[in-house]
């Protein structure tokens, strides 16, 4: 069974030193004097050669130039590795793409699926599938609340087909957010957080998910809109079985869709996009076309049964919602710190 939707990352200039005149003529026109002459007998011993160390904006530019020399396709592997070193957590806002593929949505696919996994959970309700992303090498993975609430057992499957065992670390209900933690897992690709602050209405965007079970499934569309208030069930269970009406229960402006959220609710700002999402692609990313996460897939809208011409249990008709990735960045530090509300 799938679980249900509620609301579905000038250098400092310097100027050259001013030349040293050996006997060379002044600026007014005099002539420097030479330098003292020395016999032999005072001549001083020459003293060994002293290596000076590059300071300022020669240091910097010699810095640059190695983070260049390690680039080659695109600039994703020496900006992580220059700011990243040691923690292997989510790099912020750099171009994953590389070069040759940027903008496009093969490229995306290409950089950002292996940072993409499967959740399936068990609960006493049934079953639910949804989908995560790997914020540390270790099998850290930041998903919504709403695919492992009341989960008895959570499965992990990453991109590569590997199968682990997980746990809660922690949850926050009212922003329908959770964290998971693999057990055994190393070397994974952690995904590049963006930023949703700098996100723009029409921006180009790829979701890659698990709809419907189906692993590592890529759609893409535009942001449609920004800031939209939209109110999910934070009770446990009620989210998990999908709404015989098609998609996840969720209110915008005042109207309840496909199906009832219940009487536990929350609210928060999302962004609106016209890629396709569907049962599934819970807790999913929503990236940019540099290869950033920008949000966390959250809710759908699927016309219901009853309305003229739609059929029952319908997909994605373009009205899909994300949680803004800053609202998860700001999230972080207190679901790792093991909070769970």
């Amino acid at each position: 069974m799938t679980e249900t939707f509620r609301p579905s990352g000038e250098y400092p200039t310097h100027q050259p030193p001013a030349p040293v005149h050996h006997g060379g003529t002044q600026s007014g026109g005099g002539a420097y004097p030479p330098p003292p002459a020395y016999t032999p007998a005072e001549a001083p011993p020459n003293p060994a050669p002293r290596r000076r160390r590059a300071k300022g904006p020669v240091a910097l530019l010699a810095a640059v130039a190695i983070a260049a020399a390690a680039v080659g396709g695109g600039t994703a592997y020496a900006v992580q590795t220059l700011t990243d070193q040691g923690t292997h957590s989510s790099a912020t806002s750099t171009d994953v793409v590389p070069t040759s593929k940027k903008g496009t949505v093969s490229g995306v696919a290409e950089a950002v699926s292996p940072s993409i996994v499967e959740i399936s959970a068990t609960t006493a309700q049934g079953k639910s599938t949804g989908s995560g992303v790997i914020t540390r090498s270790d099998g850290e993975i930041v998903t919504n609340n709403h695919v492992i609430a009341g989960a008895t057992s959570i499965k992990v499957r990453t991109n590569d087909g590997r199968t682990y065992d997980a746990e809660v670390v922690g949850t926050d209900s009212k922003k329908d957010l959770a964290l998971i933690q693999l057990k055994g897992a190393s070397g994974l690709k952690p995904a590049t957080l963006g930023d949703s602050d700098n996100v723009k209405v029409g921006d180009e965007v790829v979701a890659i998910g698990s709809p419907e079970g189906l692993t590592g499934t890529v759609t893409s569309g535009i942001v449609s809109a920004l800031d939209r208030d939209v109110t999910v069930s934070t009770g446990e269970g009620q989210e998990q079985p999908r709404s015989p009406q098609g998609g996840w229960p969720f209110e915008f402006g005042g109207q309840e869709f496909n199906g009832d959220t219940g009487s536990s609710k929350t609210t928060y700002k999302a962004l609106q996009t016209d890629a396709s999402l569907n049962p599934g692609n819970s807790g999913g990313a929503l990236i940019d076309m540099n290869g950033n996460i920008i949000g966390i897939n959250s809710a759908m809208y699927s016309p219901s049964s009853t309305q003229a011409g739609a059929e029952s249990g319908s997909g994605s008709v373009g009205l899909g919602f994300a949680i803004p990735i800053n609202t998860v960045k700001d999230d972080l530090g207190k679901l790792r710190s093991g909070s769970k509300t």
